[in-house]
């Protein structure tokens, strides 16, 4: 092992004050990263137990609205390869302390380390700002450094819905390949364009109130490049080996990088799997999984749900449908007359290399070290996705020698 790879196993304060200066991001990313270089430092994983997240939970909430309140009905949720979450029943007389009610909780809380180590304040703003733009859930409460709960959390409202229909059960991860059908599909897939434009659109006064996000300004380049930084530091930081192929993209993307010509809210993951839907009414409920969101370019988002890995052919085995739900370039044009931007095929081919260096990064990087410290509640999975992250560097090969 060289001496480099000593300090990524346990980094030291001379390997972390390196990183940070040789990488700039933004400030709260910044914290995020240098806490888990820290705590990464500190040794052993300790498991958490329901119990004990239980009990976490009630002293955090009893910090904010005092003791008039009980848990019931505790148990594991499902999903979230990155983040572990517990549902519960809160019976309380609401934040106006009004009549006695019970309300469905998720805590949302990150393990010891994930596959992508992001903001529990960056996530609760924006889904807070989201609030009467799109479906999400309704935040409560945040515990963003872990001072009462094991690790960051936020407590939000369970969202009702199903992420596939039950009708066609998968067995792959959620949001590879999904198949709504025919019947299911024109319903949601107008919702499905209607929303991405409105998170595109919202009003700048609701970004201008992210205060845990850096602006994007128009006309400039400085955001998107200090998101390249922001996977480069992580790359860097993560890698378990060197990858020259890794390196090369992100010198193309920083070399490349477009002005922004509309400052828009980007979520970062807007694809199948993220959105959950009543099946009786055929309405979106929730968009989830905001931990990736910035304020950017429409284009990743765009590029992203998109790509191969989210959608299937139709049942003419011929047209592909993004997301499972559109092909293409119907769904280019839909977005365009919804949000009145434009999608610029240039752009689309720019973010397609970022989406899937980004990709790289998580895979081959922060999920393999992840999985080699034993440090999450879902190490067969995260093992698994490091595993497809040679596949990705493929289509990121690919990619790179259509551009250069």
């Amino acid at each position: 092992m060289t001496q480099a790879d000593a300090a990524r196993w346990a980094p030291d304060d001379r390997f972390i004050a390196a990183v940070r200066a040789r990488f700039p991001v933004e400030p709260e990313m910044d914290r995020v990263l240098t806490a888990k270089l820290r705590d990464r430092a500190s040794g052993a994983h300790r498991p958490v137990g329901l119990d004990e997240l239980v009990d976490s939970t009630r002293t955090l909430i009893e910090r904010e609205i005092g003791p008039d309140f009980q848990i019931s009905r505790a148990r594991w949720l499902g999903g979230g390869a990155s983040k572990l979450q517990m549902a519960f029943d809160l019976h309380w007389r609401g934040l106006e302390c009004g009549e006695p009610r019970v309300t469905p909780m998720v805590v949302r809380m990150q393990p010891a380390a994930s596959i992508v180590e992001t903001s529990r304040r960056r996530e609760f703003e924006m889904l807070q700002a989201m609030r009467g733009v799109v479906p999400v859930p309704e935040c409560y409460w945040i515990d963003e450094l872990g001072e009462i709960m094991p690790h960051p959390a936020i407590i939000y409202a369970l969202a009702q819905g199903v992420a596939k229909p039950r009708a066609r059960p998968s067995v792959q991860v959620t949001g590879i390949g999904t198949n709504f059908g025919p019947e299911l599909r024109p319903v949601l897939a107008q919702q499905f364009v209607e929303h991405l434009a409105r998170v595109h659109t919202a009003p700048a006064a609701t970004l201008a109130g992210l205060t845990a996000f850096e602006p994007a300004a128009v006309g400039s380049n400085a955001g998107i490049v200090r998101q390249v930084m922001w996977w480069r530091r992580v790359w860097e930081e993560d890698r378990p080996e060197a990858m020259p192929l890794v390196e090369l993209a992100a010198q193309w993307l920083v070399a490349n990088a477009p002005v922004l010509d509309h400052a828009s809210a980007v979520h970062g993951d807007f694809r199948a799997g993220n959105f959950l839907f009543d099946e009786d009414s055929r309405q979106i409920t929730a968009w989830l999984d905001w931990e990736l969101a910035v304020i950017g370019d429409r284009h990743q988002d765009l590029s992203w749900l998109s790509g191969h890995h989210f959608g299937h052919f139709a049942e003419d085995g011929r047209t592909f449908l993004a997301c499972g739900l559109l092909p293409r370039d119907e769904l280019f044009e839909r977005y365009e007359k919804a949000s009145g931007l434009t999608v610029d095929p240039a752009r689309l081919k720019y973010f397609r290399v970022y989406n899937d260096f980004a990709s790289c990064v998580h895979m081959l990087a922060t999920a393999c070290r992840v999985a080699m410290h034993g440090k999450s509640h879902q190490d067969v999975l995260v093992a698994w996705l490091a595993s497809i992250g040679h596949v990705i560097s493929g289509a990121l090969r690919d990619t790179l020698e259509e551009v250069l």
